[in-house]
């Protein structure tokens, strides 16, 4: 049982932890959630060690081991698999003493002790991590300091779970990984045998891995059972329960204050009104559950364009003359919202980057609307926002010659209103920094948002708000996430961006994931029911012969009714984004005919559609 006692912390004059008390379950998952600056990353630190509270205690079982990932990535010409092995101290030391050691009592001593920990397993454990964390053999036994700084946090974080302490601290392990290695540590995380205390923003993650979720608001603790969806419900019941009790007290009070002016003057009712007014003076005024109003995102939605956007026709991409990505065929029309999916390092910011215009295509051709306007998100533009100006200052210098009340008026469409928009960058929270950068990016109204991983520093309330305004935001969207939810809610086309090139994935996030876990499909699984004798075998087979050639047949039909409404539809979206190329007949029509026409086309494609997947499906369960 790990018990926080009364935890005190102020920082620059300002309490951000208030006599704070939980007692957290012995092996328990529990999900540290909070509001930006609520002091999640200062009450880990307490916990760990590291900061010396004002007030209050830590305590835990004598001898605990306690886990926690420093701030500064590891580097040196150490290779990430020797980094993680030295992560277990208790085994290394023995490891070296062993070798130096000529005593053979102690040695004896020095190798029961090395069995009892299972130390001569800890080579392919610790191997085992890194691939979980996207760390192949070759690059295992690369030097530290050839990684990029994400990179190097991920061998930090290998290193900690080596180690396996009694207490796991996580703060935000997700950030720098993908959505592979996330769901790998979702699966280590759900077994590990200890206690872990987890603060991240994501709800799947969250809800996943953590048995109990510690809220911190106003400087105080609360635990709930239950992953972060039990939460919501718990604090929406919450919520009701405290607005109910609050609309009493309001009743009470007006009761007692007409009480009061209808009867001080009278003498027969003096004492009555007196007792009265004690009364009214003890009522506390019943606290309302922070909500922060300044949380806001609004962008503006773009004047039209005729689709496509962009057009990629066999495009390759790179740096230094070598490509990343070839043979791209992608389109991007006006109303689209794809997730672009795979590892780190396959080339997602390298084609958000080629859509951006921020690389040329090195072979192939790129076609892109000449009066399109994108706004292009990444993690480094929050970094580099100069901290010594204001909000204001920054869009100023973007927005030159425009007024300062539209100047004002895009500010304040993401919270930065009144002193908010005068606050140096540096004092700003980093989910502030993030909606100042989105609020910069979007100053024009630009026709597409290329978002990659914009949740980093944003708290779950602040991603939700940002997923809402993504729905409401009428142009096209590109998005590179680890958190399933934002993808879910967001992204109506996957694109899997992975051998070197970029494709269309067909199916959900759901079906990705089981993808990415390798699970075998459904008509793969062992089968539990009972053989058939051969003759019953013969009489199935003919029948499924029989019945699949006739789904064949629907299905072929249906396929080549496809094919020529494609051929329709392109020919629709030359007309419109070419009209001098327009066949005779489409020529004719005006836009509105055309975009009438094409939605005519859309229908029936999707009815066709329909048709094949149902033949294909029905093929796949006789076995056809």
């Amino acid at each position: 049982m790990i018990n926080l006692t009364d935890i005190t912390v102020r920082l620059g004059g300002r309490t951000i932890i208030d006599a704070a008390s939980a007692s957290l379950p012995p092996r328990g998952r529990i999900g540290l959630i909070g509001r930006n600056g609520a002091g999640k990353s200062t009450l880990v630190r307490v916990i760990a060690g590291m900061l010396d509270p004002d007030g209050g205690t830590a305590s835990m079982p004598r001898g605990s081991r306690i886990g926690y990932i420093a701030q500064e990535a590891p580097g040196g010409t150490a290779t990430p698999f020797e980094t993680v092995l030295a992560g277990d101290t208790e085994r290394a030391a023995l490891m070296a003493e062993s070798e130096t050691s000529h005593d053979p009592h102690r040695l004896g001593e020095i190798h029961e002790r090395l069995i009892a920990i299972d130390a001569h397993s800890a080579p392919s454990r610790a191997a085992r991590i890194l691939d979980g964390l996207g760390f192949d053999e070759a690059a295992q036994h690369r030097e530290l300091e050839s990684f990029s700084g994400g990179w190097r946090m991920r061998v930090a974080l290998a290193s900690l779970l080596f180690s396996q302490p009694d207490l796991l601290l996580l703060d935000e392990p997700s950030n720098h990984l993908d959505l592979e290695a996330v769901l790998w540590l979702e699966d280590f995380l759900k077994s590990y045998p200890a206690t872990i205390l987890l603060v991240s923003h994501e709800r799947d993650f969250l809800n996943n891995v953590v048995d109990h979720i510690l809220h911190l608001s106003g400087g105080k603790l609360t635990l709930y059972p239950g992953g972060y969806d039990a939460f919501e419900r718990q604090r929406a019941e919450r919520q009701a329960q405290i607005a109910s009790a609050k609309a009493k007290q309001q009743a009470q009070r007006e009761h007692l204050q007409e009480y009061i002016a209808k009867n001080s003057a009278r003498a027969s009712t003096a004492k009555q009104a007196q007792s009265r007014q004690k009364a009214l003076a003890k009522l506390q005024p019943i606290a309302e559950l922070i909500d922060d109003p300044s949380l806001s995102f609004d962008f503006p939605n773009p004047d039209e364009l005729r689709p496509p956007l962009i057009t990629l026709d066999l495009a390759s991409v790179g740096y230094s003359e070598v490509p990343i990505l070839s043979r791209l065929n992608l389109r991007l029309d006006p109303d689209d919202r794809i997730a672009l999916l795979g590892r780190n390092g396959n080339g997602k910011t390298t084609l958000a980057r080629l859509l951006a215009a921020q690389l040329k295509p090195m072979d192939g051709a790129m076609n892109a609307s000449a009066k399109m306007r994108v706004g292009y998100f990444t993690q480094y533009q929050v970094e580099e926002l100069d901290r010594s100006e204001t909000p204001l200052e920054h869009m100023s210098h973007l927005m030159k010659g425009a007024t300062p009340s539209a100047v004002r008026a895009q500010l304040g469409r993401f919270g930065f209103s009144g002193n908010k928009a005068t606050t140096e960058v540096g004092k700003l929270s980093g989910g502030e920094r993030a909606r100042l950068a989105l609020a910069l990016i979007t100053r024009d109204a630009p026709h597409m948002l290329i978002l990659d991983e914009p949740t980093n520093h944003l708290d779950v309330d602040a991603r939700e708000a940002l997923i809402q305004a993504l729905n409401d935001y009428s142009g096209a969207v590109v998005i590179v996430s680890h958190d399933r939810h934002m993808l879910e809610m967001t992204a109506d086309r996957l694109v899997l961006v992975d051998g070197g090139t970029a494709k269309d994935f067909d199916g959900s996030i759901e079906d990705y994931i089981a993808f990415v876990l390798a699970k075998a499909p459904a008509g793969e699984r062992a089968s539990s029911e009972p053989r058939l004798s051969k003759k019953d075998q013969r009489k199935a087979a003919a029948e499924a012969r029989e019945k699949g050639q006739a789904l064949r047949n629907q299905a072929k039909q249906a396929e080549a009714e496809l094919a020529k409404l494609t051929d329709q539809r392109s020919a629709i979206d030359q007309a419109m984004f070419d009209p001098g190329s327009a066949t005779a007949a489409l020529a004719k029509l005006t836009m509105t005919e055309l975009m009438k026409h094409r939605a005519e086309v859309e229908a029936k494609i999707e009815a066709a559609e329909a048709v094949w997947l149902e033949a294909c499906e029905a093929l796949e369960s006789v076995g056809a």
